[in-house]
């Protein structure tokens, strides 16, 4: 989807190379969540399709799930992200910050937009890393909007730190001059949200907290 907000849903960017060739594609990555305690489940891990930089990536959001939100509760959480319809491996970290994304808005039931596409990787912290690929990530995204018609609206959201990375051609240029794509650097999980939501990021904490309070409060009625 390049149009459009879904819950759970968010448009990744793939960064890939065959011999000379090096370029983009747009990856969807959802994300649901339960009450439980398994944590966030890896499906790619779990059909043996993720290599060890994105199983750490996915670590690495676990933590700051905890971090944020299991200091006054345990993280009574069951959630699962895959990237559908994808059969190779998938490594690297640069997906992270669209995964959390992806578990933020499906906790607080926040839809995100489907006509901007993420990279990113994330520290602990939540703070948004320089990834590789930047260029051609973006492009691949850009073609894939200008093929079906651009919006206006489109664009890429991408870590600060990458800006003077990229070297767009020609085409690529115009369009963000004239206004009809966009890039958005930003440098913590705070800046994506309101860019990738359109909502005050403490709102969408507020109601992932509610969540994660109703479920800790359910396991724990259970476990008795």
């Amino acid at each position: 989807d390049v149009t459009g907000h879904q819950v759970g849903q968010v448009n990744g960017l793939g960064y890939y190379q065959l011999d000379d060739a090096e370029f983009g594609l747009p990856a969807r990555i959802t994300a649901t969540c339960a009450m439980g305690r398994r944590g966030v489940v890896n499906i790619e891990r779990e059909a043996d399709l993720s290599g060890r930089v994105h199983d750490k990536g996915i670590l690495i959001l676990t933590g700051f799930l905890a971090s944020t939100f299991a200091q006054d509760k345990p993280l009574s959480l069951h959630a699962s992200i895959a990237f559908e319809q994808s059969y190779a491996m998938v490594d690297g970290d640069s997906a992270s910050l669209g995964e959390l994304l992806a578990i933020l808005s499906s906790l607080s039931r926040v839809p995100l937009r489907q006509d901007v596409a993420v990279t990113g990787s994330l520290n602990q912290r939540g703070q948004v890393q320089p990834v590789g690929g930047v260029t051609e990530k973006v492009t691949g995204f850009f073609r894939i909007c200008n093929d079906r018609g651009l919006t206006g609206t489109q664009g890429a959201l991408i870590p600060r730190h990458n800006i003077s990375d990229l070297h767009f051609e020609e085409d690529v240029c115009e369009a963000v001059a004239a206004g009809c794509f966009h890039v958005w650097p930003v440098t913590d999980i705070q800046e994506a949200i309101e860019v990738m939501t359109q909502t005050a990021p403490a709102e969408v904490f507020g109601a992932c907290d509610a969540t994660l309070k109703r479920y800790a409060e359910v396991v724990r009625q259970y476990s008795r």
